[in-house]
């Protein structure tokens, strides 16, 4: 399947069922998370939002309590069909996981010493973080319009990945400290 160009035309959902159909769809893709099945579905197969609409939307579900790809179904819900489209979406997202999650937990108590399983449960895991890191670069040249520039938002991403990663600093600190100055920063850049 070929991507669009990202200036190509979006289209509004037809239906809450079938918002329902297609996060229930990304979110059976997904394994650790599903921002990266999320762009691929909402951005270049059903064209419901451009690659910026997408990067927006998700900075605000970013912010929002809750994990980000549910708030950001919520708010695309929300946006099309009111609060049935975002019980459509929220559904979507948590009712087939949700079963075999509990599946899934009920057999691991049985099996969770069997090395192949364990071995197999690594594997998932840097194949989620490799899901991220794709998307990621996707989603890169969005950051040309961001009102920090490029080389400064470069830079707060290097220092967050050096903060955690190298001096093994809270997330959370690193994540408040940085975004906070970044904020600050980038509203004195766009403040009239």
């Amino acid at each position: 399947m070929s991507t669009p160009p990202p200036e190509a035309e979006t289209r509004a959902p037809a239906s809450a069922a079938e918002m329902f159909y297609v996060f229930n769809r990304l979110s059976l893709q997904g394994f650790g998370g599903v921002l990266p099945v999320a762009q691929r579905e909402l951005v270049e197969r059903e064209r419901w939002m451009t690659r910026a609409q997408f990067v927006e939307l998700l900075s605000i579900a970013q912010v929002l309590p809750g994990p980000n790809v549910v708030n950001l179904g919520l708010m695309l819900g929300d946006r099309h069909f009111g609060w049935r489209g975002a019980v459509a979406s929220l559904a979507g997202l948590l009712l087939a996981p949700m079963v075999i999650v509990l599946v899934l937990a009920a057999l691991y108590s049985q099996y969770a010493s069997w090395p192949p399983l364990a071995g197999a449960l690594h594997g998932m895991g840097a194949v989620a973080a490799g899901l991220v890191l794709s998307t990621a670069c996707k989603l890169a040249p969005t950051l040309r319009k961001n009102p920090l520039g490029l080389p400064l938002t470069i830079a707060f991403v290097a220092a967050t990945a050096i903060g955690v990663a190298a001096f093994r600093w809270p997330l959370v600190a690193v994540v408040l400290g940085l975004g906070c100055v970044s904020i600050a920063l980038a509203w004195r850049r766009i403040k009239p």
